[in-house]
């Protein structure tokens, strides 16, 4: 696959299956195979494309209008880069935080690595310091 298709099918999975609830990408996009390093919890031990499954209806359960844009895309070779914001008023429980009716706002940064047109591996930063204190678990800085 080139450059531009890697970054096509990466394109899929926030706008797709976490913007608008498509839970078939998972299966189109990730690899069965699929190794995440990233430090997300779903409930009930999952893991691979069965954990992602339900971190996307955490996600979209929590904020049901949630909006993702890829600022950034960026490949070279079998990676790609990219840098997302998203946005949603907190509707629901989120990772142990009862909905506030808030506007809220972060970033992502995600690293894919592809192989066949499919993600075999992941990994991912979030700004959920910022996250936390917008939903006031955490105690804002200054």
């Amino acid at each position: 696959m080139s450059t531009e298709q890697n970054k096509a099918i990466m394109r899929r999975i926030p706008e797709e299956a976490f913007g608008q609830g498509n839970l078939a990408v998972v299966d189109e996009v990730f690899a069965p195979d699929y190794i995440p390093h990233v430090q997300r919890r779903v409930p009930n031990g999952a893991n691979g494309t069965a954990a992602v499954k339900q971190f996307i209806g955490m996600v979209r359960s929590a904020f049901p209008d949630v909006r993702y844009t890829v600022e950034d895309a960026i490949a070279e070779g079998d990676k790609v880069v990219m840098r997302v914001n998203i946005s949603g008023t907190h509707q629901g429980d989120f990772m142990g935080v009862p909905a506030t009716g808030k506007e809220v706002g972060w970033t992502e940064m995600h690293i894919a690595r592809m192989a066949d047109g499919k993600l075999v591996e992941h990994w991912f930063s979030s700004d959920q310091l910022a996250l936390l204190q917008q939903l006031g678990a955490l105690p804002a800085r200054g």
